[in-house]
């Protein structure tokens, strides 16, 4: 049976992998248009494969340095040989999903803008047929890197299956380091053009958004593909993949069997056919409004929901038995919880609710109405999401014997995690769509396009933005969910160490190592989003003052007469970000360390628990925030509280800028933060275990 497993997800991950193919295919045959936007579209094309030649050529340095810490490690046999080979795999396919996604969605734009001119519908099978090479890039990508290791640890070199899951978390080590440089890079990328542009181009200068006299503009465009698509591909691998090996993990440490591991493997496997056949569901009508379009996503992500919770079900009756059926549950659990928390992630940001209404009617009493009211849906957002987390550990937990058996219960929660991300395919899909429109949506501001094409792409633009915060949503609750996973890998970890037991031995409150761990960890979030947000501040700052200089010193740019130096931007932002993005991610891999160092095993559990409980609650604040306040700007651009221009725009402009660096930047660059604590906790265990002071 256990090679069957194996060859059963090696086919998922090529199926993955051929359907991406055949979408991308497919939506290259589309027409790119006049050659107007042929144009506008190579420019974001140059730009963002310029920008992410030289965010690899960093990372590789980074890399390096990494993996001869870890070849040294090996060699005082801290850890095995294929650990340091693992690390790099795990941030190579990491960043190819990404990058894979990104070359497809700047092939789309032009696409996507030309298809609106046909229609509605054709525009949103094209945005989304994108999204869809994004996703199911990722899910493939995902299961071919665990299926490669898989065969060589077990069947090539023959490990037990206690060591092979334990060389396995080290990928996730390498994926989650590459997601955070590109979620941070690209998320300050994105931010600092568009803050940069809605300032000078909208505020100031008032021209209206996309507009071509604004030097900033292809900027801007090229930061939705390399934040949102690149970033988010490369974020979306590492959670899809570090929920997968933590469940196999504590599979086997809590059955001591095959099928523990190969369960989580065949949920998976299986979730990439459900949203596959999720993916022919999505289309809607001409005239669909808000409502319709977002229905028409939810068809398929539905779809696909139902249909894996239904095969779950046999796959655990047969895999572990009839006495273990129980286990089913955390999965229905993690699965309901992500529709629960993407709902919840829809009604405090979607312009359909009154939460992003109601803000928006406040921008008619100026800017810091609608900033305080934006903080206030935000903080108000994290309820029903802590909630429903916490029911999903609370049933998966004891459903699955938690209480009998600690081990079993935490599998449980880990499997809950699979569970919601099972379907990852089709769900980010939805969520990369949504950079594929809003750059159509300039492309058809630039080329000139008839008023009904804006219409048509600022109505797929903004229900982008709303896909996008659900996905982000998803994102983050799937974030906590591997965390606690982890933590839990993280202690099994330790206790198989020579002298690991007695370090984690009293991981009460009361030992004071524990309790400093968790301030320090409750902390580390807000010191990561204020080095990002401070990041992207500075970043714009520069990016303001080229601005206003291109308006003041070309003449004829504001007549249009005169074209603006859009390369000087790109070049002002990809340099910024790049260096802005070291130091963040930096902090990320060395505290975990230096923690350990100090405070022990026992203040590495402490700090991972509090960074998990903050970094949840800040990064569901700050994406709602963000998404909220770029709705409401857009409902008002729709025609409400005095439409485009107005005083209330402007505010609600102002609202936008100060949410972009929160939902794009920080917010979902924190989910990979409580992860990747975890994977490099779990790395380094074996060297705090032997030189901690404590």
């Amino acid at each position: 049976m256990e090679i069957k497993i194996v060859l059963m997800t090696a086919v998922a991950s090529i199926l993955a992998l051929l359907f991406a193919v055949f979408t991308a295919k497919k939506v290259l045959k589309f027409d790119e248009g006049t050659d107007t936007m042929k144009k506008i579209s190579q420019f974001v094309r140059r730009g963002a494969n310029a920008y992410l030649n030289r965010q690899y050529r960093i990372v590789i340095i980074f890399f390096a340095v990494i993996f001869v810490v870890l070849g040294i490690m090996a060699f005082m046999k801290l850890l095995t040989p294929y650990v340091p080979f693992a690390f790099l795999t795990g941030g190579f396919f990491s960043g190819l999903s990404g990058f894979i996604g990104m070359k497809i969605a700047t092939a789309s734009n032009a696409r996507t803008a030309n298809a609106c001119r046909e229609g509605l519908n054709k525009g949103l099978r094209v945005a989304f047929s994108a999204g869809s090479v994004m996703g199911f890039t990722v899910v493939g990508l995902g299961l071919l890197d665990i299926t490669i290791w898989l065969f060589l640890l077990k069947f090539v070199f023959k490990l037990p299956d206690s060591e092979v899951t334990g060389a396995m978390l080290t990928f996730g080590m390498g994926a989650s380091s590459m997601a955070l440089f590109a979620r941070v890079g690209g998320g300050i990328f994105t931010k600092a053009a568009d803050v940069g542009a809605d300032l000078v181009g909208k505020v100031e200068a008032g021209i209206p958004e996309d507009d071509p006299r604004n030097p900033a503009v292809i900027a801007d465009n090229v930061g939705d593909n390399v934040g949102d698509v690149a970033g988010m591909g490369a974020d979306l691998y590492e959670s899809y993949v570090g929920s997968i090996i933590s469940s196999c993990a504590l599979g086997v440490s809590a059955y001591k069997s095959f099928g523990a591991m190969a369960l989580p493997l065949c949920i998976a496997a299986l979730g990439v056919l459900c949203s596959v056949i999720g993916t022919f569901f999505v289309r809607t009508k001409e005239d669909a409004g808000q409502k319709q379009l977002l229905g028409a996503l939810s068809k398929g992500t539905n779809f696909s929901a139902v249909l894996i919770g239904i095969i779950s079900f046999p796959l655990v009756y047969f895999i572990l038995g009839k006495e273990n059926y129980t286990l089913y549950f955390p999965i229905l659990a993690g699965l309901i919880s992500g529709v629960l928390i993407g709902r919840s992630t829809e009604y405090y940001t979607s312009d359909s609710y009154k939460p992003t209404q109601k803000l928006a009617a406040s921008s008619e009493t100026g800017s810091a109405t609608i900033i305080i009211n934006g903080l206030s849906v935000g903080m108000l957002s994290t309820l029903i999401p802590i909630i429903i987390v916490s029911v999903c550990v609370l049933v998966s937990y004891f459903v699955s014997g938690g209480a009998g058996n600690p081990a079993m219960g935490l599998y449980g929660i880990a499997l809950a995690a699979v569970g919601m991300l099972s379907t990852l395919g089709i769900t980010l899909a939805t969520d990369a769509y949504g950079p594929v429109a809003d750059n159509a949506g300039g492309i058809a501001q630039m080329a000139e396009l008839e008023e009904v094409v804006r219409e048509r792409t600022d109505a797929l633009d903004s229900l982008g933005n709303t896909t996008a915060a659900t996905g982000k949503g998803f994102a983050i609750g799937s974030a906590a969910l591997t965390a606690l996973a982890l933590m839990a890998s993280y202690i099994d970890k330790v206790k198989i160490l020579d002298g690991g037991l007695e370090k984690i031995s009293n991981l009460s409150i009361n030992n004071p190592t524990v309790l400093i761990g968790l301030f320090i960890g409750a902390c580390l979030p807000f010191v990561f989003a204020a080095l990002t947000m401070s990041s992207v501040g500075r970043a714009a700052q520069s990016v303001v003052i080229e601005v206003r200089r291109q308006f003041k010193e070309i003449k004829g740019l504001m007549d249009g007469t005169a074209e603006a130096d859009y390369a000087k931007c790109v070049d002002l932002c990809t340099r910024s970000s790049l260096h802005e993005m070291v130091l963040p991610t930096i902090v990320a891999v060395i505290v975990p360390v230096v923690v350990g160092l100090v405070l022990g095993c026992s203040g590495v559990v402490g700090m991972l628990a509090g960074a998990t409980a903050t970094g949840f609650l800040m990064a569901v604040f700050m994406s709602n925030s963000g998404g909220a306040w770029d709705n409401a700007k857009k409902y008002i651009e729709s025609g409400h509280f005095g439409g485009k221009g107005s005083d209330g725009h402007k505010a609600a402009v102002v609202g936008d800028t100060v949410g972009d660096p929160f939902k794009d930047t920080s917010g979902p660059s924190i989910n990979i933060l409580i992860k990747l604590l975890s994977m490099v906790s779990i790395v380094f265990a074996a060297l705090v275990v032997k030189f901690s002071i404590f």
